[in-house]
């Protein structure tokens, strides 16, 4: 039996929520592949997918069954690369899970033999997502408590030179 699951999703960034669950998992699964996702430009994302592939690889450090990897198209198609048959979704609140299941089932339907796994993050990081992570580094909020301390270290870069570029620092 392939003791083994893919976790994936954008991680713009990673938050404490998704660190979590990511403990769980990998105390469970003798092998975990975060796989992060290429967003299409269109979206905006905050950091580019080789920053974000950086960044969260510096924050897991800590979990030597985990790897890290940039993914690009069908999640089930990935697996079968990576010969992985089961998948492992976190979920916040009642709107994840409509979303998730939908996805699931989508899954299931373009492969069979790809199980999707539901975790959720504990209680006191249920309200963290990347999105609003996003927002209030945004707006000079403070996000050291709802993301790890490497991830913290990439977002305060990022705020200092998109204040630099505000400013009109940022040229040569």
């Amino acid at each position: 039996m392939n003791r083994a699951a893919i976790y994936p999703g954008t991680f713009d960034p990673l938050t404490l929520g998704h660190l979590d669950v990511l403990e769980r998992v990998a105390r469970i699964f003798e092998r975990v592949v975060l796989a992060i996702a290429a967003v299409p430009p269109r979206k905006s994302p905050m950091f580019a997918l080789e920053d974000r592939v950086a960044m969260t690889r510096e924050a897991v450090a800590h979990l030597p069954n985990v790897e890290v990897e940039p993914f690009d198209g069908l999640l089930v198609a990935y697996a079968a690369r990576k010969g992985i048959r089961v998948l492992v979704r976190g979920i916040r609140a009642y709107s994840d899970f409509e979303y998730e299941f939908q996805m699931a089932l989508m899954n299931r339907k373009l492969a069979p033999d790809v199980e999707t796994l539901f975790l959720m993050p504990k209680e006191a990081l249920s309200y963290i997502s990347s999105s609003v992570v996003r927002e209030i580094a945004e707006r000079g909020g403070d996000t050291s408590e709802l993301v790890p301390e490497a991830v913290q270290r990439w977002i305060e870069r990022w705020v200092r030179t998109r204040s630099e570029v505000l400013k009109g620092g940022g040229g040569s």
